[in-house]
C-alpha cells in the first residue's frame, strides 16, 4: 500500500483547488493550453513551484535518453498534472500518466480534464508504488490498496 506523505496530500488538495477555481471562472469548452495556463497562474497565486512543459529523460539500458517525457506542468517537483480538454478520457492517456509516474521515479499524478460540467468529475488523481498503480477520485483518499492494477474507486 502506498500511502501519501504529508507534503503530497497538501500539493493534491491545493491542485484540485486551483483547478476548481480555474473551471468556475472559465468553465468547460476551452483549449488545454488556456486551462493549463490559468492553472499555473493559481499555483504561482499559492507560491507553489511549478514547471510547464517540463521534459524529463528517461534511462534506458543504462542510458539516459534526453527525448523522454514531457508533463504538461509538474508541481514541487513530485506531482506530475496532465490537462485534457476532451468529451472523454482515452485510457490510453492513463497509460501515459502510469509510465510517466513510474519513469520518472514519482508516486502522484493527475489527469484534469476541464470539459466537463461540473469538474469534480474532470479530476482523477493517480498513484504508483513500485510496479502497481491506481487511481484516486479526486482528493478524498489518501492511501492505495495493493491490488496489482488500476482501481477506479468514486465517492459514494
Amino acid at each position: 500500500m502506498y500511502i501519501l506523505t504529508e507534503e503530497e496530500e497538501n500539493l493534491c488538495r491545493e491542485i484540485v483547488d486551483c483547478a476548481y477555481k480555474v473551471h468556475k471562472q472559465l468553465g468547460p469548452g476551452l483549449l488545454e493550453k488556456i486551462n493549463e495556463a490559468c492553472f499555473c497562474y493559481e499555483l504561482s497565486k499559492k507560491d507553489i513551484p511549478h514547471i510547464r512543459q517540463k521534459k524529463l529523460g528517461i534511462k534506458y539500458d543504462g542510458l539516459l535518453f534526453d527525448e523522454g517525457l514531457q508533463i504538461d506542468t509538474l508541481v514541487a517537483d513530485i506531482i506530475i498534472c496532465e490537462f485534457k480538454a476532451v468529451e472523454n478520457i482515452n485510457l490510453i492517456w492513463q497509460a501515459q500518466l502510469i509510465s510517466h509516474l513510474k519513469l520518472s521515479g514519482l508516486h502522484v499524478g493527475f489527469i484534469i480534464n476541464f470539459n466537463v460540467p461540473i469538474i469534480k468529475n474532470g479530476i482523477r488523481r493517480y498513484c504508483h508504488k513500485g510496479t502497481k498503480a491506481q487511481r484516486l477520485n479526486d482528493k478524498s483518499f489518501n492511501s492505495i490498496p495493493d491490488q496489482g492494477y488500476i482501481k477506479i474507486y468514486e465517492k459514494a
